[in-house]
């Protein structure tokens, strides 16, 4: 009987250090997980504040990787679309001028 009885309480013994344990666990997963919500919680809030401020930071990096032409190039360019625009001119000039031209002969000769 007394070696029953022993047996009973190291078995209660044992289950109130589970219970401690698993408390100690429960409070500690509490406090993480406190943490982490307060961490979450201030990235939400630098993140509302903070949008303008990174995409102009992007930008002026983006910006730094751009390889930008020289002046010659620039000017090159431009002289090279201002000749296409008046040659395109030209050509839609003539051939507005010949059909204009083409319809007035057959109105006039019906």
């Amino acid at each position: 009987m007394a070696k029953a009885n022993k047996n009973k309480n190291n078995a209660n013994v044992q289950a109130e250090d589970l219970n401690k344990d698993e408390l100690v666990n429960n409070q500690a997963e509490k406090q993480e997980t406190k943490q982490e919500n307060k961490k979450a919680k201030k990235t939400k809030k630098a993140k509302k504040g903070e949008p303008k401020v990174n995409k102009v930071k992007e930008t002026v990096s983006e910006l730094k990787k751009v390889t930008w032409p020289t002046a010659g190039q620039v000017v090159k360019n431009t002289g090279l679309v201002l000749g296409i625009v008046l040659l395109f001119t030209i050509v839609l000039f003539g051939i507005d001028y010949g059909l204009s031209w083409i319809y007035k002969l057959i109105t006039n000769t019906l």
